[in-house]
């Protein structure tokens, strides 16, 4: 006999052939370290190539930069994120690779901790994220750069 759990309960199952691969390469332009969000140009990419439902990819070409979904209502979550890993991997830590200055080595920890890609639900050609959580680029570090990521959808079409 399967085990139940109570309150847990899988809804809406259903399934598509995927009819297309669409990439395109997004450009943020950082002021140095912080917290860029990208939620607006992911779902501009989506409306770009007609998605359906499927998923969108998203990567970043940056060893010392990266990608996460976070909340998106109060600015004061993104200062402590920073502060957080500030703290996790911070400039005096003794560190032996510092080629391209102090802050280069933290950002690489930094990078490892918080990941470089990211997937997203699509349904209907709308981002599937919480009311709550936005796609951002997190710059480590302390100078302007300019990142680079990767979109990929894979899916259905949009119904049009």
């Amino acid at each position: 006999m399967a085990a139940t759990h109570t309150g847990v309960r899988l809804e809406s199952v259903h399934s598509s052939v995927p009819e297309i691969v669409a990439s395109a390469k997004l450009t943020v332009e950082t002021r140095g370290e912080g917290i860029v969000e990208i939620t607006r140009e992911a779902a501009q990419f989506l409306t770009k190539v007609h998605a359906g439902d499927g998923v969108l990819l998203a990567y970043v070409r940056h060893t010392s930069a990266s990608l996460t979904i976070q909340e998106n209502a109060d600015p004061d979550v993104r200062v402590d994120l920073i502060t957080a890993l500030r703290r996790l991997a911070p400039e005096d830590a003794g560190w032996v690779h510092d080629v391209e200055g102090p802050d280069d080595m933290p950002a690489h920890v930094k990078t490892m901790l918080t990941g470089v890609s990211l997937h997203v639900p699509v349904a209907t050609g709308k981002l599937a994220l919480g009311t709550w959580q936005g796609i951002y680029l997190i710059e480590h570090r302390a100078r302007p750069h300019a990142r680079e990521v990767i979109l990929q959808f894979l899916g259905s079409r949009r119904e049009e």
